[in-house]
């Protein structure tokens, strides 16, 4: 059975965790402390996920989802990520993180991540939506209502596997391209909070690429 592990126990976290339950997925959740601390949270919120230290999530997961918030992604546990698949979840929010030089002036802040992870097979995903969007717009392959999830990666096998989760998972993934490419659905771009179908989904993605060159074009 792949082993999902999610280091982030707040709303997201425990959102993406009910969902990798139901995809038949063993599950490992670790919050920022003791074990314990989360288990109620887990048994009410993400029945049938484990809570665990974030050494152990890391060390014993096939997947590793990084749903904390960015300002606290020099405390995940770097060693025990090294040629792991890892799912980049988390935005830049100054007003949460506070400003951070390193993600400003526009760059993907996966390519940041990239370089803090060293190693690690990262994949930008599930950030372009909100917790609640998940937890309501999930549905099973084939349904006329399936949602959309853009995914970004520089290795095609990470990615790959990430496709499949997110299709696990309840939504139809695309790919948008290489992690720098994530910067078309990262906060504000006009894929950003949108729920939304494969095809708007891709629509979007072109067309910020679209006014991206419309915009360098201006004198």
């Amino acid at each position: 059975m792949t082993t999902i592990g999610i280091l982030g126990a707040g709303k997201l976290g425990t959102v993406l965790a009910r969902l990798s339950v139901a995809a038949g997925y063993r599950t490992l959740v670790a919050g920022s402390g003791d074990p314990s601390a989360i288990a109620l949270i887990l048994d009410v919120m993400s029945p049938g996920a484990f809570a665990v230290s974030a050494s152990q999530a890391a060390q014993q997961a096939d997947i590793v989802i990084l749903a904390v918030p960015l300002g606290k992604r020099t405390s995940l546990p770097l060693e025990q990520l090294r040629d792991k698949i890892v799912i980049d979840s988390m935005n830049y929010w100054p007003d949460v993180d506070g400003v951070i030089d390193e993600f400003e002036g526009g760059i993907a802040s996966s390519l940041v991540v990239a370089d803090l992870l060293s190693g690690a097979r990262l994949v930008k995903a599930f950030s372009h939506l909100g917790y609640h969007q998940l937890a309501e717009d999930a549905r099973p392959q084939g349904a006329a209502d399936r949602h959309a999830l853009a995914i970004a990666g520089d290795d095609d096998q990470a990615v790959a596997a990430v496709s499949d989760l997110v299709d696990r998972f309840g939504f139809d993934p695309v790919i948008a391209g290489g992690l720098a490419t994530s910067v078309r659905f990262g906060p504000g771009s006009d894929l950003f909070g949108v729920s939304t179908d494969r095809a708007e989904v891709t629509r979007r993605l072109l067309a910020h690429d679209s006014q991206g060159m419309h915009d360098h074009a201006q004198p």
